[in-house]
């Protein structure tokens, strides 16, 4: 229940509108813990309706009006008490859901490659639902529940305190009962969350890799899974379910015996005139009041304990922080980033690896140069560009944006000054130039145009039906490979930034199209830092400066005719490459 703690703020924040909800509930208990009273008093009325017939009929005609006027504002307390308590639960939980999102997006890179989608998914909405119910009812029932307790035993006490200590006899084993149970519900509430983001893993992963699943014929093997953690799934809830079930019949039967001991009792106390007939009614209907707090209280500790563990799974997640953010180092004073980057002996290792993917790297890319990287599968190139950005944070050394350690620059605008077109493209399910457009504040159609002829996309957009509004759905699967790329490069290339990483991005393209833009790119690289990974050499041969990574160390460097005259692995990639190329010629 501590973790709960944390739903403090949000509970301040809209700390007037509660305060007038839980008004309306005091209020609504005061209207209706008075109705018994009156219904007794009418009861005892009756039986003088001999004596002076329309005297009584009169007062009973009164007693009709309060009861029914009573009621009336008694249900319209609690109207604006829903009103009030419950739609602010909405507020915090669109607050919580928002905040939650906005701290997922801090983390690193590196956390996402290590968490499920699918469980964070099932955090974002399961976990978050249980914990806006705590907000909601967890807050209004309570409350209601412990008016009308306090209020109908007060009444009770009034009217006869023997028979209302008789009454509350089956009380302690409400409490154990209540303890117990709600113990268990905490414990298989953990269970069952932990199963749901197991299945909602899957199923995402599932539609994500459809066409691998089609492609492999392992849909039979997909549904049985997914129906083994269906089963898994379905036995924790109703696990939960079971013990649930118990609360409300074992509160049934303990009120039940508090009204057995007071009927008894209480008619003992009739027969002997020590009640009357009113009072015993009157006890009797404060005592059926007794049976919604009684009631509540079981489901209330069922939604706290639920409540408490999604909050328990979503704090781990929220008190994590993030190891790649702005700090003491930050001078905020930077605004923009002119090129020059810088490596001094920057080593990196990736969490729970045991050797370093980066080793020992000393480069200086001079502002406005070109670099480009080639190397084997595995060598390091993705790794080396992502430490620009601070996707991933170096392990030892110095990074140097400008002559300043990459630390000192805010991220926000680090990032803003970086072109990345990485080498698994990714795009949303919107419009083609809503992808293009992903990275600007300010869309202009002219550098729509012009950013799609430089990435050669232009040509395959005049063909669609709706141009650049052309809808490609999830992750862009009605595109080519090829398409896709082109995409990424134009999305990157609009926000004509100071620093432009290209990572691999060209695999895709045929070597026709790869010339196009790669001529059409020297004139947006001019004046502009530009980084290159490929793994052809007719990407990077007109490079600037030339490296070629090996187990995260720099093996070779230069120019392109440099490097041929060492004759080493870039020497002898480029050797292969043109076999490659006169032997597709003959064909």
């Amino acid at each position: 229940m501590k973790s709960l703690s944390y739903l403090i703020p949000y509970l301040k924040k809209y700390r007037s509108q509660l305060l007038w909800g839980i008004g309306s509930i005091i209020l609504a208990n005061i209207f209706s813990v008075v109705l018994p009273h009156f219904i007794g008093k009418a009861v005892d009325k009756m039986n003088t309706i001999s004596q002076n017939n329309q005297e009584v009929l009169n007062e009973m005609f009164w007693y009709a009006v309060l009861i029914i006027s009573f009621t009336f504002i008694a249900g319209v307390l609690l109207y604006y008490t829903r009103q009030t308590i419950i739609v602010t639960s909405r507020h915090i939980e669109f607050d919580l859901r928002n905040d939650f999102l906005e701290h997922l997006q801090k983390q690193p890179y590196s956390y996402f490659q290590k968490t499920p989608t699918g469980d964070l998914m099932a955090h974002a909405t399961n976990d978050i639902n249980a914990v806006r119910n705590v907000l909601g009812p967890g807050i209004m029932y309570p409350i209601d529940s412990l008016m009308g307790l306090i209020f109908s035993l007060s009444f009770m006490f009034a009217k006869s305190w023997s028979l209302t200590l008789i009454a509350l006899i089956p009380l302690p084993l409400v409490s154990y009962v209540v303890y117990r149970v709600g113990r268990s519900i905490h414990t298989k509430s953990i269970e069952k969350q932990e199963s749901y983001s197991k299945l909602t893993t899957r199923a995402q992963e599932n539609l994500s890799g459809i066409r691998i699943v089609k492609s492999y014929v392992r849909e039979k093997y997909e549904i049985d899974l997914f129906e083994k953690l269906s089963q898994t799934y379905f036995k924790k809830n109703m696990q939960l379910a079971k013990i649930q079930s118990l609360m409300w019949p074992l509160m049934f039967m303990l009120v039940g015996s508090s009204i057995l001991l007071t009927i008894y009792f209480g008619g003992l106390s009739v027969i002997n005139k020590e009640l009357t007939i009113g009072t015993l009614t009157a006890f009797l209907s404060y005592l059926v009041m007794l049976i919604w707090p009684m009631i509540a209280l079981g489901w209330v500790i069922n939604i706290l304990q639920q409540g408490a563990a999604s909050m328990s799974r979503l704090q781990k997640i929220i008190d994590r922080k993030s190891e790649i953010s702005n700090n003491d180092l930050t001078n905020y004073t930077i605004k923009e980033v002119e090129g020059e980057i810088e490596f001094k002996n920057v080593s990196f290792k990736h969490d729970g690896s045991n050797f370093d993917t980066i080793k020992n790297i000393n480069l200086k890319i001079p502002k406005g140069s070109t670099l480009a990287i080639v190397g084997k599968t595995g060598s390091g190139k993705s790794t080396l560009v992502n430490l620009i950005p601070r996707l991933y944070d170096i392990t030892d050394g110095e990074l140097l944006i400008d002559g300043k350690n990459v630390k000192q620059l805010p991220l926000e605008v680090l990032r803003t000054q970086i072109g990345f077109v990485p080498q698994e493209t990714f795009l949303f399910s919107e419009t083609i130039s809503e992808n293009i457009f992903y990275g600007v504040e300010e869309k202009k159609e002219d550098d729509l145009i012009e950013s799609a002829k430089i990435s050669q996309i232009s040509v395959d957009v005049e063909e669609f039906p709706k141009k650049f509004e052309t809808v490609i759905g999830e992750r862009g699967i009605t595109l080519s490979g090829g398409q896709k790329q082109r995409t990424s490069i134009a999305r990157a290339i609009i926000k004509t930034p100071k620093i432009l990483i290209i990572d691999d991005a060209l695999s895709a393209v045929d070597t026709d199209t790869e010339d196009k833009i790669l001529h059409q790119l020297r004139a947006v690289m001019k004046g502009r830092t530009s980084i290159i990974i490929s793994h052809r050499i007719s990407t990077v041969k007109d490079a600037d400066y030339i490296i070629v990574l090996e187990n995260g160390a720099i093996a070779e460097k230069g120019t392109h005719d440099e490097l041929l005259i060492i004759k080493g692995i870039y020497s002898d990639l480029y050797g292969k490459q043109l076999l490659e190329q006169e032997l597709e010629e003959l064909k």
